[in-house]
């Protein structure tokens, strides 16, 4: 199996404990010596419709969308970036491609950026379940096949689609790294897991025997400390699954709730997580964290189940007073119209541009820093219209992807 594979590649983590994952060192400078540092997450839809064609695609210099991909971040410059929809492969030759033929030249006449750092370790999409998860009659397990992504552990056509990979100018400490790929969701106090209401049983749309095999992470969920001077921060990174593509019984809609909320408990030190290595809790209370990711819950509008995102948005130990937002995103609501309309929410917070029809333009990808974290500034890279740099936004048919990469500067 190529997910019990275990890769050191650098010098740097060849002392780090075997596990599945992959982290990298290559020769780059890094900032030093500075207070303000830049953290990011971007949904770069950098995803792709068979195993290996992710690595094609960035094997050479050329391709479209990956430039454009690399030029909003080489203009954006994070010191510390989660990349979400990033199709993961077990050497971590995606990753270091990217990061040769793409971020280190520079694109569209913006500066090269180099990653000293980077991290990628397997995800649940397309892994196959081997049961019939979305009750149609049929128990799909070949990759590819239709219906095969709603059988599998996480939806998707192939193990590894709609990945993530973090670069970093900053060390990550690889030896404390933990992933919770595998963690359970029915493991999860109170899970909000889903009915199926043709029967009385309460919470029964997955079996006894699915459950004992069906996890919490729709990808996966990491806690990568970030080592900035003679501290580490904490970066939780994941991508909740969307809360649609469901029925009545919104097993979607709670699973990206739970997956949020994941997080949430975490920062609470809650005792009942356990990692992939089988080390239990959560962080240590005083531990400074970075919670970054594309959360695919907007807190006023769209289809998230409860108040899903509020659940870190109101969180007694996260700051999330400053809200990153954009001229660009107001300007796409107005013009766009349609959903828009009739949405709550100020639209120059939004993040994604969704479908005119429904859900419309939301706030879907955040970075949100602990309590006592100070941010100086932040943004989504949205420009308006009239701006030359709109060309790497665009409209439908996107030349990078629908969503929009967000960032905060923190002192530290």
């Amino acid at each position: 199996m190529i997910f019990r594979r275990v890769l050191a590649v650098a010098a740097a983590v060849a002392l780090a404990p075997l596990w599945a994952g992959t982290a990298t060192a290559d020769n780059d400078h890094r900032s030093k010596g500075s207070e303000k540092v830049r953290f990011a997450t971007f949904n770069a839809s950098l995803n792709r419709n068979a195993e290996g064609d992710l690595v094609r695609d960035l094997s050479t210099p050329a391709n479209t969308q990956a430039k454009v991909i690399a030029e909003i971040i080489q203009r954006a410059r994070p010191d510390v970036v989660l990349i979400n929809e990033f199709d993961y492969d077990e050497n971590g030759t995606a990753a270091r491609l990217f990061e040769q033929n793409y971020l280190s030249v520079g694109q569209g006449g913006a500066k090269p950026i180099s990653y000293r750092y980077r991290f990628t370790a397997p995800s649940n999409t397309g892994i196959a379940s081997g049961f019939d998860l979305n009750n149609n009659g049929a128990t799909v397990t070949t990759p590819g096949a239709p219906g095969y992504g709603d059988d599998a552990l996480g939806f998707g056509n192939f193990p590894g689609q709609y990945g993530l990979v973090v670069y970093s100018k900053y060390p990550i400490d690889v030896r404390n790294a933990r992933t919770f790929q595998k963690f359970l969701w029915k493991d999860m106090p109170g899970a909000l897991l889903p009915d199926d209401a043709a029967t009385a049983a309460p919470a029964d749309w997955y079996s006894a025997e699915e459950l004992a095999v069906f996890r919490l992470s729709s990808k996966t969920h990491w806690d990568l400390p970030i080592r900035i001077g003679k501290e580490s921060v904490h970066f939780l990174v994941s991508h909740p699954t969307p809360p649609t593509f469901d029925g009545a019984e919104d097993r979607n809609g709670r699973r990206n709730h739970d997956e949020i909320r994941f997080w949430a408990d975490y920062v609470r030190s809650a005792g009942y997580i356990y990692d992939d290595r089988g080390r239990r809790g959560g962080l240590k209370p005083g531990e400074p964290f970075v919670i970054a990711g594309d959360e695919n819950a907007d807190p006023n509008d769209g289809d998230s189940y409860g108040q899903a995102i509020q659940q870190l948005l109101d969180h007694p130990k996260i700051n999330s007073r400053f809200t990153p937002s954009s001229d660009g995103a107001a300007e796409a609501s107005a013009l766009q119209g349609g959903a828009n309309t009739t949405h709550t929410g100020d639209p120059k917070y939004d993040t994604a541009d969704f479908a005119d029809t429904a859900p419309g333009n939301l706030r879907a990808d955040y970075v949100l820093p602990a309590k006592w974290l100070k941010t100086t500034g932040g943004g989504v890279f949205w420009p308006l219209s009239s701006d030359p740099l709109s060309r790497l936004s665009g409209v439908f048919p996107f030349p990078s992807s629908d969503h929009r990469l967000v960032w905060l500067d923190l002192k530290l």
